[in-house]
């Protein structure tokens, strides 16, 4: 009788072992097949840059041969070697490199925006004739072909992040920047303001790792240089120690939240347009421009 229990309550913890052993191996699969998706992610993510970089080099190409003035053709030509630039950098990103992606991409926004600008200067010369419509054609089809490349990965794009999420980094949403007086009230010059305001708001993310998190914000002046109180005031970004206005540091629930940063006037500021850049866990989380006279 007492051999039988024994053997009953090994045949027990046998069956226990195996059903975790099993729990195990499929969590393992699990976990494999979800770093697998997320590294096919990435790879579409840079296959999908190279694509819209490799277009917007084209379309200079095409914006050069409808005009005849040397300065701004010059201009085109830098414009487009400083995107041939991004696109070889870009290349040389692996595909898992998410901060270097995330910086290409953000840079991509600007080259989209120059390239606009020139698209619209060169419109208002008018000086398209029938010769060069016919090289326009040729680029504009090898654009519509690259753009059919872009729809495509975008469509397996969106189809592979309904299985995984990226978003884990925070976002600041609705950045405000604000002169106030010594009372506490907002003025629109900048000879009267006694300190800045900067406020935003940290959106809810629940893939985000809660707890003590740092938010620094970088203000750029017209002359381009960082406002600082001192030269020490630095952080790391993209494996380099680069200078900061301001920092909070904040308790964060994976929930909405509101952040206010204040910098106190003591020096001039020069008028004209002020950029504000935020970065919390090493990347940068938002971005906002505005104009003070």
């Amino acid at each position: 009788m007492e051999d039988q229990k024994k053997k009953i309550v090994l045949i027990t913890v046998a069956c226990l072992l195996l059903a975790t052993i099993i729990t195990l191996g499929l969590m393992l699969a699990q976990s494999k097949q979800q770093n697998s998706e997320m590294q096919e992610l990435f790879a579409i993510e840079k296959e999908e840059l190279e694509s819209e970089y490799s277009s917007f080099a084209l379309q200079y190409d095409e914006l050069k041969v409808r005009i005849t003035n040397d300065s701004l053709q010059y201009k085109l030509e830098q414009e487009k070697l400083r995107t041939q630039q991004l696109l070889e950098e870009l290349k040389q990103t692996k595909a898992d490199n998410a901060a270097e992606i995330t910086r290409l991409k953000k840079e991509l926004k600007t080259v989209r925006a120059v390239l606009r600008s020139y698209v619209i200067q060169i419109d208002s010369l008018n000086a398209i004739n029938e010769g060069l419509k016919k090289e326009n054609k040729r680029v504009t089809e090898k654009y519509r072909e690259a753009t059919k490349t872009i729809d495509a990965l975008s469509t397996a794009k969106e189809e592979l992040s309904q299985i995984v999420t990226l978003a884990s980094q925070l976002d600041a949403a609705g950045i405000k920047m604000s002169l106030l007086k010594k009372n506490g009230k907002e003025v629109n010059k900048l000879k009267r303001a006694k300190q800045i305001e900067i406020k935003f708001t940290i959106t809810k993310n629940i893939t985000t790792e809660t707890g003590n998190k740092t938010v620094y914000a970088r203000i750029i002046q017209p002359s381009q240089e960082v406002l600082t109180k001192s030269t020490s005031n630095t952080f790391t970004y993209e494996d380099r120690e680069i200078g900061y206005s301001m920092r909070k540091h904040i308790e964060y629930t994976g929930e909405e939240q509101e952040v206010t940063m204040y910098w106190d006037v003591e020096e001039y500021l020069q008028p004209g347009t002020y950029r504000i850049y935020l970065f919390a866990d090493g990347v940068m989380i938002g971005e906002a421009n505005y104009e003070f006279e």
